[in-house]
């Protein structure tokens, strides 16, 4: 292919990248080293009560921002203050004194380092789960007799049809307060069950939600990976009297690594930025993640102020846990093309 061809083939790409990923990350990044405020001033205002005979004034002076005449907005001040705000976000102040006590409960009272531990736990746990569970539902239906498999297919889609934040409250339903499964565990067991009374249940169903969620996706992948194994070989491998298990370790488990991997990269970026379990699940108070945190900066106070710079700093502190995780995924994809390409 010619270059000016190729050009003309990726530039429409490429620009819509630099415009919508690239332009938005570095405007993110510049955020994160700038904090922006109202500009403030003092004025004094007269405040009058009605009395009996005359009324009764008091002059105070308040701070108040300064609204622009001609936009109708509030005037702002940006300046550069370089990592202030992930010091702010980080709190390694508490941090290490914390680690310097040896409590280490209270670093989890740090609200960046308590998303923290959740979003990797929630992360590192449901991948090998989403992986395991479609592997054996692919597994089962492609040795279920033809008829069966179009129903089996199309059940096993609707979890991951389903939106994810309805998904996530329709989990909830079930569980909170009088739920239909509360309810019935209450009835079994003959004692008062609170699903969403502490952290460590709360975080037992978001682990539930989200393989059932997306266990469906790898199934898809999976199913159509066993399409394209070689008969020839497994075949021989019966032949020569290898088992069920030894079967699927030597032979299938090798020709699927590929989809495994493109499962686990796209698993591993999407449950790093988890946000609809925490909101369907209205975990606020106990659990909380990276993405959520993020969102909880831009929300306006009382005084309609946004944290924009440690929203900022958030953000891009999570990306960074992205790329950390993707790493070892990416090492052996690279390997492996690397070794094709031989």
């Amino acid at each position: 292919m010619k270059f000016k061809t190729f050009f003309w083939f990726v530039a429409p790409s490429v620009f819509m990248m630099l415009l919508f990923i690239a332009a938005p990350l570095i405007s993110v990044l510049i955020q994160s080293f700038q904090i922006t405020q109202p500009v403030m001033q003092q004025i004094e205002v007269e405040t009058c009560t009605p009395g009996f005979l005359t009324q009764t004034c008091v002059t105070e002076v308040k701070t108040v921002p300064i609204i622009n005449e001609e936009t109708g907005r509030t005037e702002t001040t940006t300046a550069w203050v370089g990592f202030q705000s992930y010091q702010n976000v980080l709190q390694m102040d508490k941090f290490w004194a914390a680690i310097g006590s040896g409590n280490w409960g209270e670093i989890l009272q740090i609200d960046f380092w308590k998303a923290l531990r959740f979003t990797l736990m929630f992360t590192l746990v449901t991948l090998p789960l989403v992986i395991g569970v479609g592997l054996m539902i692919a597994l089962a239906v492609n040795n279920a007799a033809k008829s069966l498999r179009g129903p089996v297919i199309f059940i096993s889609l609707l979890p991951f049809i389903i939106t994810p934040v309805i998904g996530s409250l329709s989990i909830y339903w079930l569980f909170v307060g009088d739920g239909i499964l509360t309810a019935t565990l209450e009835r079994w067991t003959g004692q008062d069950i609170a699903m969403f009374a502490q952290a460590w249940t709360i975080e037992l169903l978001m682990y539930f939600y989200r393989v059932w969620h997306v266990a469906p996706f790898a199934f898809v992948i999976f199913y159509a990976g066993l399409q394209t194994v070689n008969m020839d070989t497994l075949e021989s491998a019966i032949i020569d009297g290898a088992s069920r298990f030894e079967r699927l370790r030597y032979v299938i488990v090798p020709h699927l690594m590929p989809l495994i991997i493109f499962i686990a990269l796209i698993h591993l970026m999407d449950c790093y930025r988890v946000f609809d379990e925490i909101i369907g699940f209205r975990s606020q108070a106990h659990v909380i993640s990276l993405q959520w945190l993020t969102f909880d900066f831009l929300t306006p106070d009382d005084a309609g102020n946004r944290a924009i710079s440690r929203a900022a700093a958030s953000a891009m502190l999570t990306m960074v846990g992205i790329v950390i995780l993707l790493i070892l995924p990416l090492r052996r994809t690279w390997r492996d093309h690397k070794g094709g390409a031989h």
